[in-house]
């Protein structure tokens, strides 16, 4: 293969112009929950049988290509699943990933159920913030949501084991119409004056299996009216380009909130997100249907240089804007879509 077929000085940028800025790497497929939006059980049974161990890429080839991948542009990591606390001695690898040159920002997306037990080993191997997945403060429908694995107590005690422990922490809201909307006033209430920043997410298409039509979304314009009836919101400016959700702030206060607006408000024109499944195979898109091979160019004795120049090509060409064409793709029988447990959140 041919070396350094392009300029290592300017920004890696896709056919829209997006930059190469964020890595996603899912380090396993299982889950300890059963979500309805993600998981359900009546698809993803207890017996389901998950990727085994020797398809999983190892810390070592994780950390490898999170270097090459910083070498192009990527500053910020995200550890996703399934369930990433299930992967066994997580807090190693993010040890290794803070050793990284380039990389200034790790965070973890989780249910929550295991963060009393890793969150302190995760703050002391260099982790720094946490998204902690919480749909109802009703247990009966939060058990219901999750496939009956767990109960709201254990994921209260999950975040403030991560507050507790120095993680700055975020909890996402799944908001899907007629299941648990009613609960946006009461989340609202109840993590306004904590610290931690509430998330409301629109009822998203990922995957196949969680019975995804319009008419179950609630829109972020509506998720922001209901709240601000009761606690008036201020728009804010996004942090930075590429940033998911958008901001609001309790008027009067420095509280914020964010909604991520994937369905009615699309955000693929500012999208720097690329994907590291669990087995390895590289997607530029949550809505993806397939991916890019990386554990067998890993184990091939390809050298950096080469994955690099393979990234590159495939960043390049990226072209992916799902959620600004999305009733195109819903209309298409063919439009299977990777599943959500297996690419990362």
């Amino acid at each position: 293969m041919k070396k350094n077929l392009y300029d290592e000085n300017k920004p890696l940028t896709d056919s829209f112009g997006r930059p190469l800025k964020d890595l996603r790497i899912s380090v396993t497929d299982r889950c300890n929950f059963r979500c309805r939006y993600c998981m359900p059980e009546e698809v993803f049974p207890s017996d389901y049988t998950f990727l085994p161990k020797h398809k999983l890429l190892t810390f070592e080839e994780i950390t490898r290509l999170a270097g090459i991948f910083a070498s192009l542009g990527v500053q910020k990591i995200r550890i996703t699943g399934g369930e990433p606390l299930l992967r066994k001695d997580l807090p190693s690898l993010i040890q290794m990933l803070r050793s990284v040159h380039g990389i200034q920002d790790i965070a973890l997306t989780t249910n929550g159920s295991l963060l009393p037990k890793y969150a302190r080993k995760l703050k002391e191997a260099g982790l720094q913030r946490v998204n902690v997945s919480l749909d109802s403060l009703d247990d009966a429908l939060f058990s219901k949501m999750n496939g009956g694995r767990c109960n709201v107590k254990t994921v209260l005690a999950g975040i403030e084991a991560a507050a507790e422990a120095g993680l700055k922490v975020k909890v996402n809201m799944v908001v899907q119409k007629g299941i648990n909307d009613q609960d946006i006033i009461p989340m609202a209430r109840h993590f306004r004056g904590t610290g931690h920043i509430l998330r409301f997410i629109e009822f998203m298409d990922v995957g196949n299996s969680n019975g995804w039509n319009l008419e179950k979304v609630v829109s972020k314009r509506e998720i922001v009216e209901r709240i601000n009836t009761e606690m008036p919101l201020e728009p804010l400016k996004p942090n930075y380009i590429g940033e998911v959700a958008s901001r609001y702030h309790y008027i009067g206060t420095k509280e914020e909130i964010g909604v991520i607006s994937s369905v009615t408000d699309a955000f693929c024109s500012t999208c720097t997100r690329a994907r590291l499944a669990a087995d390895g195979h590289l997607f530029t898109c949550l809505f993806a249907s397939e991916g890019t091979d990386m554990r067998s160019l890993l184990r091939s004795g390809a050298d950096n240089e080469e994955i690099k120049e393979v990234i590159h090509d495939i960043w390049t060409r990226r072209r992916d804007r799902y959620s600004e064409e999305r009733l195109f793709h819903t209309k298409k029988s063919d439009s299977k879509k990777v599943e959500m447990f297996y690419i990362g959140g």
